[in-house]
């Protein structure tokens, strides 16, 4: 499968040579001129990074990373921008930059640095209990190799018992976790969401911890 990466840059004639150096490496590229239709896109599919220039139109590059950080949306990104004070730098850190590149830039660097990058997600992301993986960059559940289609409940839930493995997981915890004070979570819900993953999953052993929550056991 072909690596996706997204590219937001609203100069034509510099993201087409961006896009042509990626196509040629062999990277499927998407390229957006705008904010919104770049942050539009990835509600629509997944992508495996984020090049991201900082001043564009609508939503700039900054603002853009934030707000998909804030929904949990761990996809790697660099920035690629003209800007070179240290509070941009800052910023484009604090607001989940895992790397920042200034123009005018090698594009042999900009390759390393995208290579660098996939390494290390790719030996991070997936994590496997048994059968079971799990890869939190795009939020996806295997079983046995074969995608599982889990309600965002589903997957938070399976996912929070795969990575306390054999540990109790006392109910307020799920509660906090999984349900916001408006949702209105309680026992019994949670109760009917581990009752459908074992409907899902015959062979999922969770158990009851009396008094305390539930556990994923062998």
């Amino acid at each position: 499968m072909l690596i996706k990466i997204l590219l937001l840059e609203d100069d034509p004639l510099f993201g087409e040579t961006v896009v042509d150096l990626l196509e040629d490496e062999g990277y499927d590229v998407a390229h957006y001129l705008n904010g919104q239709d770049a942050l539009d896109a990835t509600y629509k599919e997944k992508f495996d990074l984020y090049l991201l220039d900082i001043n564009v139109p609508l939503i700039n590059g900054l603002s853009l990373l934030k707000e998909l950080r804030e929904a949990d949306d761990m996809t790697p990104a660099i920035f690629l921008t003209s800007r070179k004070d240290k509070e941009s730098l800052e910023r484009g850190f604090l607001n989940g930059g895992d790397d920042y590149i200034t123009k005018p830039f090698d594009m042999d660097e900009l390759l390393f640095r995208i290579k660098a990058i996939l390494r290390r997600v790719k030996k991070e992301r997936v994590e496997c209990i048994g059968d079971l993986c799990y890869d939190e960059l795009h939020k996806t559940i295997k079983y046995k190799g074969e995608e599982l289609e889990l309600s965002q409940k589903e997957y938070g839930l399976l996912l929070l018992f795969l990575k306390h493995y054999n540990e109790t997981l006392p109910k307020e915890l799920i509660l906090s976790e999984l349900w916001s004070s408006a949702e209105g979570g309680s026992d019994g819900v949670v109760r009917v969401y581990i009752n459908r993953l074992k409907q899902l999953l015959p062979e999922l052993n969770i158990e009851n911890v009396r008094g305390i929550g539930y556990k994923l056991v062998p």
